[in-house]
């Protein structure tokens, strides 16, 4: 039974973080245990627990006497965490250097292969979902389950403005590169290398993104608020 429990409250956050990311609550929106339990089926009690642990991570803020609210991500957010993504995905890929399974390494150069050819066809949304498989190909090839988790909670948070980025055509050239470039290190056992370059890749995206306005960008997904959250 407690199993059970425990993965229902793991659904309810999941899905209540989900909608968060994707821009179906705005910022300043209220969170109404009783209205998210009728549209889960679920009783307030999970909603309230999954509400809870969603401030612990920022994404909402608890009013006393009034109830919780949508932080959302602010640009400030979307910076900090591609810049420890970028420390993070780094140390991945040189412990993938010796974890790596050869199903893992061939599984990551299909997703390269079709990322390339989506890419030249301009399926934006197949090249996000080819990206996406990489990474997340890279972090179980870490071996390790605290650092794919977390690198697999910083990729959602920055959903929209990933789609953003490899919209842009040079940007989108270049991150196929890196991504090969990734690879070949860790199929040479170069675990400097695979280090570097990973690193490099999430970083440079964080310059591509300075060509951008992230406000507007995640004004039009979370809500009018958001340009403000982060800034005091």
């Amino acid at each position: 039974m407690a199993v059970r429990e425990k993965s229902l409250r793991g659904q309810v956050f999941d899905k209540i973080r989900s909608d968060i990311l994707k821009g179906h609550y705005q910022q300043g929106d209220e969170l109404v245990e009783c209205t998210i339990g009728k549209e889960l089926g679920v009783s307030r009690t999970p909603v309230r627990e999954a509400i809870r642990q969603l401030e612990l991570e920022g994404l909402v803020r608890l009013v006393p006497n009034k109830g919780a609210f949508v932080n959302g991500i602010s640009a400030r957010d979307v910076t900090d965490i591609y810049l420890i993504r970028s420390r993070l995905e780094g140390l991945c890929a040189r412990m993938a250097v010796e974890n790596i399974t050869p199903e893992q390494l061939e599984a990551m150069e299909e997703a390269i292969v079709l990322s390339d050819y989506h890419a030249k066809k301009e399926h934006y949304e197949q090249v996000c979902e080819m990206d996406g498989k990489f990474h997340k190909l890279l972090y179980e090839a870490s071996g390790s389950r605290m650092l794919s988790h977390t690198l697999s909670d910083f990729h959602q948070y920055v959903q929209r403005v990933r789609q953003v980025s490899i919209m842009n055509r040079m940007r989108l050239n270049k991150s196929g590169n890196e991504h090969t470039e990734i690879l070949e290190a860790i199929k040479n056992k170069d675990a400097d290398l695979a280090e570097q370059v990973a690193a490099r890749h999430i970083f440079n995206t964080v310059e591509n993104l300075r060509h951008y306005n992230l406000e507007e960008i995640l004004r039009e997904e979370y809500g009018k608020e958001n340009d403000n959250n982060g800034k005091n």
